[in-house]
């Protein structure tokens, strides 16, 4: 895995999957499987996602924390090239004026598939930071997915 955080609004993470592209297209926009890897943990349980894929849908995830918290996140998406890109608003409920832009690849590559995520426009570095530790234990869940 390859991460970069080259400037104070951006983060980059670069993961290769054995599955096709096809396949980890359709991990990241079919509901069903998304709520299996759109956690950072583990511990995150019974994710709620819906999805409109398609340039103007709208998406909203939940995820329901072990301590009894609930984190929500919605969006529209702004671009949609299957089975090679996604680009869509990221806005969490608590912060809904924190809108960030999540541009997602993905290419053929060593027999798999290259993912790189890149998601922009945070409002600080802090913010930008424990994104970072989100999508890595994401991206890993999304590995455990596949493989499965």
């Amino acid at each position: 895995m390859d991460i970069a955080t080259d400037e104070a609004t951006r983060l980059e993470v670069r993961r290769h999957y054995k599955a096709g592209v096809a396949a980890v297209y359709a991990a990241c926009t079919d509901p069903e499987q998304m709520k299996f890897w759109m956690a950072p943990t583990d511990a995150v349980r019974d994710s709620e996602v819906e999805l409109d894929v398609r340039v103007g849908g709208r998406y909203r995830i939940v995820m329901y924390a072990p301590n009894g918290e609930t984190h929500r996140v919605a969006g529209e998406f702004r671009e949609v090239v299957p089975p090679h890109r996604l680009v869509y608003t990221w806005a969490w409920e608590s912060t809904p004026e924190r809108q960030s832009l999540v541009t997602i690849e993905l290419r053929p590559a060593s027999g798999g598939t290259e993912l790189v995520l890149t998601h922009r426009r945070f409002a600080d570095r802090d913010a930008r930071d424990r994104h970072l530790a989100g999508w890595i234990g994401c991206l890993a869940r999304l590995g455990n997915f596949l493989c499965r």
